[in-house]
This record gives structure tokens, C-alpha cells and sequence, in this order.
């Protein structure tokens, strides 16, 4: 006995961007880049916030929350983004990296 799976593409996906007309299409990957960019500079603050409390003398707890939650945080908002498709994840994870680039550069304005 053949089975046959017959996919309907407009059910697959929870939030369809393709259904966007062309005209929203920028805008929603400005939000993604956006969006990417806050999750960056939040993550490796978080990261930075996270390095001076293991050199330091830090509660272990609060440490280790935090950082399990940066990971949630980060992987949980990209699966989000991954649901729209392949170019709002790439925004947002280029955002990501935007956001890192300015944390960089402000630890490095801030170190004597």
C-alpha cells in the first residue's frame, strides 16, 4: 500500500511572510535587523555583565541564570525568526552581530 503526503504550504508555517505584499516586505526585515541588533547588544552586555561576575566575587547562582537565560533568550527569538523563513532569521542574526560590534566598541571606549 502507497502513501501519499500531500503538504499544504500555506498551513506549514505559523506566520507566513510570504503572504506579506512587496510593499511591507522592507519594513518587516528592518524590524528583524532592529529587533537582531537590541537582542545583540543585550546577549553580549548580558555576556560582558556575566564575564566580570566569574572574575569577580559573584553569587555562582546568579551566574549560571543568567547565563542559561541569555542562551534561552538568544535561541528561543532566532527559532521565532526562523518560523518566517530563511532571510528574517539572517536579518535578525546580522543584527546580532551589529549588536555585538557595539558592545565591542563601547567596552573598548570604556577600558583604560
Amino acid at each position: 500500500m502507497l502513501f501519499r503526503l500531500e503538504v499544504d504550504e500555506e498551513r506549514m508555517s505559523l506566520l507566513s511572510f510570504n503572504t506579506l505584499p512587496g510593499w511591507a516586505a522592507l519594513p518587516d526585515l528592518a524590524v528583524h535587523l532592529a529587533a537582531g541588533i537590541a537582542l545583540g547588544v543585550l546577549y553580549f552586555r548580558g555576556l560582558w555583565w556575566n564575564v566580570r561576575r566569574l572574575t569577580g566575587e559573584g553569587r555562582v547562582t546568579t551566574t549560571v541564570a543568567l547565563m542559561i537565560g541569555r542562551f534561552v533568550l538568544l535561541g528561543g527569538l532566532l527559532a521565532l525568526a526562523s518560523l518566517e523563513g530563511a532571510l528574517p532569521l539572517l536579518m535578525m542574526a546580522l543584527g546580532v552581530l551589529i549588536g555585538r560590534a557595539i558592545v565591542m566598541r563601547n567596552t573598548r571606549e570604556a577600558a583604560p
